[in-house]
């Protein structure tokens, strides 16, 4: 098996790790393991495992040169490389330019969502379409198309029934 890195060399490291129910595997020879600091757990960066190896070349890439140090912790860049983690809230300010690149990456977006009871995410969503059809509605009214208008009104009709059994089921 060769060496995921330099696909030269027979990997000799072998590494497992659990990223969002997914198993993810990495292979890598003597010297890359050297190199990304895998026999040395001081100088190990969690970030390239997270994310996937070169993660970390691309934070530094995107950041500014010269090193960024976060005003509240005195956390820098090198520390968020070693450990994977961020020291406050205000490094996430202080660091944003290279961090939202590795968030779309790490999560399926950058805005938090959390966790929702399912009726109440169907009537999010819901209340969302509503929104969009009434300015749809609001367009089609100004433009004189009013066949259209009638099609949009009857959906926020049917949109707005369907939260209303919702509501009360």
């Amino acid at each position: 098996m060769l060496c995921d890195i330099c696909k030269q060399n027979v990997a000799t490291v072998h590494l497992t790790q659990m990223v969002e129910g997914k198993t993810k595997k990495v292979d890598l020879c003597e010297a890359c393991s050297k190199e990304k600091g895998v026999d040395d757990p001081t100088g190990f960066s969690l970030a390239d495992l997270l994310l996937g190896l070169g993660a970390a070349q691309e934070v530094e890439q995107s950041l500014p040169s010269g090193e960024a140090k976060c005003s509240r912790c005195g956390f820098t860049h090198s520390d968020f490389k070693k450990t994977g983690r961020l020291g406050c809230a205000e490094c996430y300010t202080t660091f944003a330019e290279g961090l939202e690149g590795l968030l779309k990456n790490m999560h399926k977006g950058t805005k938090h969502l959390g966790k929702a009871p399912a009726a109440f995410r169907q009537t999010l969503d819901l209340s969302d379409k509503l929104q969009s059809l009434q300015v749809r509605l609001d367009k089609a009214v100004s433009d004189e198309q009013f066949e259209s208008a009638a099609q949009i009104r009857d959906e926020i009709n049917s949109v707005k029934n369907q939260i209303t059994e919702l509501a009360s089921g």
